[in-house]
């Protein structure tokens, strides 16, 4: 066995229908993990679930919303009845309804992107932190941004909301140490999904973005999977509270 092979292992991922999650959970299965794809729509996600099936991997589909602390102790209930427990949980799911200068957002996008954004982490993370003590091990991996470590352009509440994750993360390291579960955040910069269709659909703005990242290109959602991998395996037992940025060095910039 390596230090990455997850076999025998549990993992949950969140907004796993398409893009980054999907990407994990492929990575995921293909290391020998039994994986649940977690979106709103059952649809997709059946689709999602077959092309892992269709390689060989294995994979249950729930459809729930972690909006709600009702459907996400159901979901993990499920889990835990078909494959005894949870070793792995990706909090994967966001939203962004709000675009533009901080100033103009409705109290109702607050609520929105706080609710899926941080309490929809904290509500996985709490649902499955329970099943992992039974366990006596586990990783907790929280998808944050680097909109979270600074400012970006017309997207101030969900800088804030990626800004708690961050903390969450941390504070759920330090909680959960004794119990032998790591938790860890990726910060990806810009990657090519139908999440940030916005930017790169837009020639103007998908310009000025490549300006800023020295590798100039956005990534695509395999390029997480290593991380994820590391983070979910037993390579990984004695890193927690972490944050890894993965950005083509958008953060530290061009010194040049």
């Amino acid at each position: 066995m390596t230090p990455f092979d997850l076999t025998g292992k549990v993992a949950l991922i969140t907004g796993a229908s398409r893009g980054i999650g999907l990407a994990v959970a492929q990575a995921y299965a293909a290391a020998g993990a039994k994986v649940i794809l977690v979106s709103r729509k059952q649809a997709d996600l059946d689709a999602a679930a077959e092309q892992i099936r269709a390689a060989g991997g294995e994979a249950l589909a729930i459809a729930a919303h972690t909006g709600s602390e009702e459907a996400v102790q159901a979901l993990v209930d499920q889990a835990t009845a078909t494959y005894g427990g949870i070793d792995i949980a990706v909090n994967n799911a966001a939203t962004n309804p709000h675009f533009g200068p901080i100033l103009t957002a409705a109290e109702s996008h607050w609520d929105k992107i706080l609710d899926v954004n941080v309490k929809g982490y904290f509500r996985v993370a709490k649902a499955c932190a329970a099943s992992m003590k039974t366990r006596g091990s586990g990783k907790i991996i929280n998808m944050a941004s680097i909109a979270g470590k600074a400012p970006q352009p017309g997207m101030g509440v969900y800088c804030v909301s990626k800004a708690a994750v961050l903390m969450l993360t941390e504070v759920l390291a330090a909680e959960l140490a004794a119990d032998n579960i790591q938790v860890n955040a990726i910060a990806p910069g810009f990657v090519k999904t139908k999440f940030s269709q916005a930017i790169w659909d837009s020639p103007q703005i998908h310009d000025a973005v490549i300006r800023a990242i020295p590798q100039k290109r956005m990534a695509e959602p395999e390029e997480l999977t290593g991380i994820a991998l590391y983070l979910a395996s037993a390579a990984s037992s004695f890193t927690t509270g972490a944050t890894f940025v993965i950005d083509g060095g958008q953060f530290v910039g061009n010194p040049f």
